[in-house]
């Protein structure tokens, strides 16, 4: 498995792959030149920016442009493949976002992350690595990102409700603590995250739930700390989010 002091920016190749583990993750803020595609293969990695939050749990990959100011967090072990790609090696999506990894994208990542990156590739190498760009932009992205809006009244909202996720109240209650009326909170939540403010609050309940489940916290517990009061109404948003209940998705 590569890991330890290879820096990332120093290595000559144009896309290449590192296997690295984290006992936990808070990673300081930092930008690449390269875009990553993070593969979660054990654990749930959030990834944080200025203007929003991807959560990947194991089996998917948070898609990272080059340049954007971000930092990685885990606070259980998390265990990460990271493709490391040149704006000209590959296709690349628009904008940051999740992506589920299916089971022969898991095995072409896993062959290329035993290769040395510091050293030149070789033919066996390179064939490798194209047929994992062809691939990339065919996986299926996930809804498990939040943008929070650029206005700073309606980003004064969105970082109470980040810090308490479980706080109660209705978008008129907030609006005011924010010196804005709930017309114009409610337009702009619209407007800059194309979620409303209900969807946008209970986005971020489930990546919140999704990144305390991965810590090892129970179903009841992360319901609770959320904002549920009805257990079984998390468990169904969680389904209707991720196909699966919360104790099926991490068994």
């Amino acid at each position: 498995m590569n890991a330890g002091p290879l820096d990332p920016d120093s290595v000559a190749r144009s896309a290449f792959v590192l296997a690295v583990r984290h006992d936990a993750l808070d990673q300081p803020w930092r930008s690449m030149r390269r875009a990553q595609f993070v593969q979660v293969t054990e654990g749930v990695l959030a990834v944080h920016t200025e203007n929003g939050l991807w959560v990947a749990p194991s089996h998917h990959a948070v898609w990272m442009l080059p340049g954007v100011l971000h930092r990685m967090s885990s606070a259980a072990p998390v265990v990460l493949r990271i493709l490391y790609a040149d704006e000209d090696a590959l296709s690349m999506p628009a904008r940051c976002c999740v992506m589920a990894v299916n089971g022969l994208m898991d095995e072409l990542l896993g062959a290329a992350s035993q290769f040395d990156a510091s050293a030149p590739a070789d033919a066996e190498q390179l064939r490798l690595l194209a047929v994992i760009a062809d691939r990339v932009p065919r996986l299926t992205e996930v809804a498990l990102s939040l943008i929070y809006p650029r206005d700073l009244r309606a980003r004064h909202i969105a970082d109470a409700l980040a810090a308490d996720p479980a706080r109660a109240g209705v978008l008129d209650d907030f609006a005011e603590q924010a010196s804005i009326t709930a017309r114009t909170a409610a337009r702009l939540f619209s407007k800059e995250t194309e979620l409303t403010f209900g969807q946008w609050r209970q986005q971020l309940r489930l990546l919140t739930a999704l990144m305390r489940l991965g810590s090892g916290a129970s179903v009841t517990q992360v319901a609770l700390e959320v904002g549920y009061s009805d257990v079984s109404s998390f468990i169904a948003v969680f389904k209707d989010a991720l196909g699966e209940t919360p104790a099926r998705f991490f068994r």
